[in-house]
């Protein structure tokens, strides 16, 4: 498992406090959102300040994009390599 993924599946779980979850049970591949981890609009929310904190990307909440990027932790770890790089 890449670093990046590791990183932003220990961010997930500290910053939502999923107690009960270790990174090994979230899947590269897994929905956040709804089904999957089941997280839902306040968990995105802080999610996004926590990526944005923790890489320096910048993320526009409203919009349609941003929101595919959040569908699982391969398109979140791509979308932050994409935008660090910048």
């Amino acid at each position: 498992m890449n670093e990046l993924k590791i990183k932003l599946k220990t961010l997930i779980i500290e910053t939502l406090d999923l107690e009960d979850i270790s990174v090994e049970e979230i899947k590269d591949d897994e929905p956040l959102f709804v089904e999957g981890l089941g997280l839902d609009s306040i968990d995105a929310l802080e999610l996004g300040l926590a990526i944005k904190k923790a890489f320096q990307v910048k993320l526009d909440a409203n919009s349609e994009e941003t929101k595919k990027h959040f569908s699982t932790v391969n398109s979140l770890s791509k979308f932050i390599l994409e935008h660090q790089a910048k």
